[in-house]
């Protein structure tokens, strides 16, 4: 990643979008045709105005958001030339998001870019009037945002990481061969969680798999469920729950504490204290995310662009830490195949400090 040059582009745009909605006096464009053209006849260069909102800060979101940027400025959009970037983010607080998408009608937004499910489904309530395009929406079909991932029907598109379960689940019984009994944990207040659960339910009972399930809504009833769930089952599961992401070092260190596996639904949550998991490059679905934004500045219908799934050249991430540690002294043993070990899609990580 080009992690000083991403940097340096947060740093000028944060700056510049701390005036918030409104404060700019360049020219705009109707969103129907915004980004069509960079130059007019008179030389004046259209400036097209993005709204882009994140729900919270966590590792896979900001991911997407610095690679959402840098594919944009590598696409010739250059913050305060050509465009203007006004950058929101929610702090966790859903009831925050709808004063955000208020704020990006006023401003007159030409598109919003909403990274994670809660945040396009309060951009959806502005959709009727400005186009949007999603990123991180594992289930958009269920969430009601779209009418199906070939045709969205509605002013609103954009990138799914929808959580591979199946293949979640079959790596657990590769890893963990002995794993009888499993615990879910998540927010049953996210829409994409509550999908992904009921597909790892669903599987998990055809290979014969008992499930507990347990959640949360903040840091501190997640850290408690946690610990409740830990000491009953052989290994636990979460999605890429945001709630559960932001409390990942902890939440990771209980299952570590009682000796169980703990896999999760992104690579950002095995870095930061979980096991293991197959998942997609979140830096690709923050540039993709970029090129479908690009194509609605230029004139492209939401409604007819399909929502972008990630299912293929998917990764396997390891936590090596935690390998080691439950390898000597887990209740449920985990070990790497030979076979899995010397695949090049195998990635080994260690634990964000």
């Amino acid at each position: 990643m080009k992690r000083t040059r991403r940097l340096n582009t947060m740093a000028a745009s944060l700056l510049s979008l701390a005036l918030l909605a409104g404060c700019s006096s360049a020219p705009k464009n109707d969103s129907a045709n915004a980004g069509s053209s960079r130059g007019s006849n008179s030389g004046t260069t259209e400036v097209s105005h993005i709204g882009l909102a994140q729900l919270v800060d966590h590792p896979s979101l900001n991911t997407i958001r610095d690679a959402f940027l840098d594919e944009l400025e590598e696409e010739g959009y250059t913050e305060g030339e050509n465009v203007k970037i006004n950058y929101q983010n929610a702090a966790g607080k859903t009831s925050s998001l709808a004063t955000i998408m208020s704020g990006y009608q006023a401003d007159n937004a030409d598109v919003i870019v909403a990274i994670a499910t809660p945040t396009a489904m309060s951009a959806q309530n502005v959709s009727n009037q400005i186009p949007v395009v999603f990123s991180a929406v594992s289930d958009p079909v269920g969430a009601g945002l779209v009418e199906s991932i070939e045709k969205p029907g509605g002013n609103i598109t954009g990138t799914s990481d929808e959580v591979q379960v199946e293949q979640i689940i079959d790596l657990m019984l590769e890893l963990s061969p002995e794993v009888k009994k499993v615990g879910i944990l998540y927010n049953v207040g996210e829409a994409n969680s509550v999908s992904n659960a009921e597909r790892f339910k669903a599987y998990a009972k055809e290979k014969g798999l008992e499930v507990i399930e347990k959640t949360g809504t903040d840091n501190t009833t997640m850290q408690q469920a946690a610990v409740e769930l830990a000491h009953s089952v052989d290994a636990m599961f979460s999605p890429n729950d945001n709630t559960v992401a932001t409390g990942m070092a902890s939440l990771g260190q209980v299952a570590l504490d009682a000796g169980i596996p703990y896999y999760v639904g992104a690579d950002s949550m095995v870095e930061t204290g979980g096991f293991a998991t197959v998942g997609i490059d979140y830096e690709e679905l923050g540039r993709e995310t970029a090129r479908m934004t690009i194509d609605v500045l230029n004139g492209s219908s939401p409604a007819d662009l399909p929502v972008k799934v990630f299912k293929e050249d998917l990764n396997v991430y390891v936590n090596e830490d935690v390998l080691n540690q439950l390898s000597t002294n887990g209740k449920t043993k985990v070990a790497l195949p030979e076979e899995l070990a010397s695949k090049e899609n195998l990635k080994k990580v260690s634990s964000a400090k």
